[in-house]
């Protein structure tokens, strides 16, 4: 089967990618503080999702480790484009490349939209880890921009609540410091990338070491909006073409 392929997958195939995924475990050993209930068959969505819950929690609620985030309700647009780009080597990180190398498009979208769906309760989000002045930068970075250096308000494209907009773009709510900083930070050097034309790219770059602090330590501390969900697509709102929303 070629690794593209997105037909459906034959039991046995599933079976054994499904098995294989349970393998991963022991690589995030303590990233998940419940233990992972049994599930009915291997060829189940709850068996195959086995090798992304030990890290991102049972319901992709996301874990006390910041390196692991949340990834429950996003658009399933968004998780689908970053599990591809774990899968094709253009997004990097060992475990993950391990669990999709060889999973084709039909099974990856399945994953995708079954986290997409799920809405489990936010963690509660830790005290702030910056002075006043720096968070009074982060507000106004997220929700007016920095006109002067090109950079757009989050909220233009992650949405009002930083729920994020479908089909692509992630919300930013529930998040922690040390993953947003991190991923802006990979965004600038050119170790993220997405499709053109590449906003995230384009902003990262305009933003200062001290603006990466200062937004992601704002962000960090917001509560997530009664309604979760992302919102609907806004081309006509948001400031820079954008690849992800294609």
């Amino acid at each position: 089967m070629k690794r593209h392929e997105s037909r459906p997958l034959l039991p046995a195939v599933r079976t054994g990618i499904a098995a294989a995924a349970l393998a991963l475990g022991p690589l995030c050993a303590g990233a998940q503080d419940d233990a992972v209930p049994a599930y009915k068959t291997l060829d189940s969505m709850e068996a195959r999702v086995q090798g992304c819950v030990t890290c991102h929690g049972q319901s992709g609620q996301g874990t006390n480790n910041g390196y692991f985030p949340r990834i429950a309700g996003k658009p399933a647009g968004y998780l689908y484009n970053q599990l591809v780009a774990f899968r094709d080597g253009t997004r990097r990180y060992p475990p993950m490349n391990y669990l999709v190398a060889y999973l084709p498009d039909g099974y990856l979208r399945e994953i995708a939209e079954h986290f997409a769906r799920q809405q489990p309760p936010f963690s509660a989000g830790g005290a702030p880890t910056a002075d006043a002045a720096t968070l009074r930068r982060g507000q106004t970075l997220a929700t007016a921009g920095d006109p002067d250096a090109g950079v757009p308000a989050c909220v233009t494209c992650h949405g009002a609540g930083l729920t994020g907009m479908n089909p692509g773009i992630p919300g930013l709510v529930g998040l922690r410091q040390s993953y947003i900083a991190a991923q802006i930070t990979r965004w600038r050097v050119g170790e993220r990338h997405a499709a053109e034309p590449d906003c995230m790219k384009r902003i990262a770059g305009r933003l200062s070491d001290a603006d990466i602090t200062a937004v992601s330590a704002w962000l960090a501390t917001q509560r997530p909006p009664s309604n979760p969900s992302p919102e609907s697509p806004n081309l006509v709102r948001m400031p820079l073409a954008c690849g992800s929303q294609r």
